[in-house]
């Protein structure tokens, strides 16, 4: 899977970002590896670092977000990466609902890297605490600039209000290691 270009929400565009995509990396027998690419970088706001581990509601600041699914599935992952290194991983029975946290072998790994006007995100997941492939696959962000500003990146968006839970997202596949 190459390079996957993010489009912003129509009703919530960014103010300098000029453009996010993502790619996976890495997929070994132990881990996904997920990097995302923020052009126009230079007002994007990164929460503080708070260290590794599980945390809600990092959806309200700068996130990056890995929705997974077995083809023709109800029920789906959900991964939120922060900047601030803190996580958070969900499984829904069906859009929205049944939401109870996924457990997981050992904390993702994330790191940050920023340039005058680029933002590279690298977040490491431990395949053991995925679902297994092959999938159908979300890849969003939210993207927070100065004065609070925030634009809503995915793969592709539903009519309507941003929703990264919503099946139009699920927009790529991702089969086994060895697999077409």
């Amino acid at each position: 899977m190459g390079t996957l270009p993010l489009l912003a929400h129509p009703d919530h565009p960014p103010l300098a970002v000029t453009g996010v995509e993502a790619a996976i990396i890495g997929l070994t027998e132990h881990w996904l590896r997920v990097r995302w690419r923020v052009e126009g970088a230079a007002q994007v706001l990164l929460p503080p670092f708070a260290g590794i581990g599980r945390a809600d509601g990092l959806w309200r600041e700068t996130c990056f977000e890995l929705f997974l699914k077995a083809p023709d599935a109800v029920g789906y992952t959900e991964l939120n990466l922060s900047p601030s290194e803190r996580w958070a991983a969900y499984d829904f029975t069906s859009y929205r609902a049944g939401m109870a946290p996924r457990p997981m072998p050992r904390d993702p790994d994330s790191v940050s890297r920023a340039g005058r006007n680029m933002l590279i995100f690298d977040g490491s997941m431990p395949l053991a605490g995925l679902p297994p492939l092959p999938w159908q696959l979300g890849i969003s962000a939210v993207i927070e600039e100065a004065g609070g500003h925030k634009s809503y990146w995915a793969l592709a968006h539903p009519p309507g209000q941003a929703d990264f839970h919503h099946p139009a997202c699920f927009a790529a596949r991702l089969a086994a290691p060895g697999n077409p």
